[in-house]
């Protein structure tokens, strides 16, 4: 799967990679915010000791930094998206044509993964997506 950026999120990874050392995989350009998905075993290095480079990032952009470690397989992959949240298990279903993953999130971790106005939820459907050909991803 091919991941098409735009002008801005290259320009974006680019700067990220210049304060931080890192290189995202991908970046998605939000009104308010940034979601960067940093390759994987890469996220203590980019977020930093007390949270310290992210902040930093944050400054630097002037706006909200999301970050969502990379995996191998869509099901990792989702549960990352949906971090901090507690993903118990992730499955894929073929439906007409279709692949939806169901991600199985207790009922206390459900606004979490949510989000504030579904952010969260449609951000890891996005990336998702993009990344692995997942058509929806559902909570239950």
């Amino acid at each position: 799967m091919t991941v098409t950026l735009s002008d801005d999120a290259r320009q974006y990874i680019q700067a990220f990679d210049q304060l931080t050392g890192i290189t995202p995989v991908d970046c998605l350009v939000r009104e308010a915010r940034l979601v960067f998905v940093v390759p994987v075993g890469e996220m203590g290095e980019a977020i930093g000791p007390h949270g310290e480079t992210v902040s930093e990032v944050e400054a630097e952009f002037g706006q909200s930094v999301d970050l969502v470690e990379d995996a191998v397989d869509a099901e990792g992959f989702i549960a990352n998206c949906l971090a901090p949240a507690a993903v118990r298990n992730i499955t894929l279903s073929e439906q007409g044509g279709s692949t939806v993953a169901y991600a199985e999130v207790p009922q206390a971790d459900r606004g979490v993964a949510i989000g504030a106005d579904g952010e969260s939820i449609e951000t890891t459907r996005e990336l998702a997506a993009r990344h692995f050909d997942i058509d929806d991803v559902q909570l239950t």
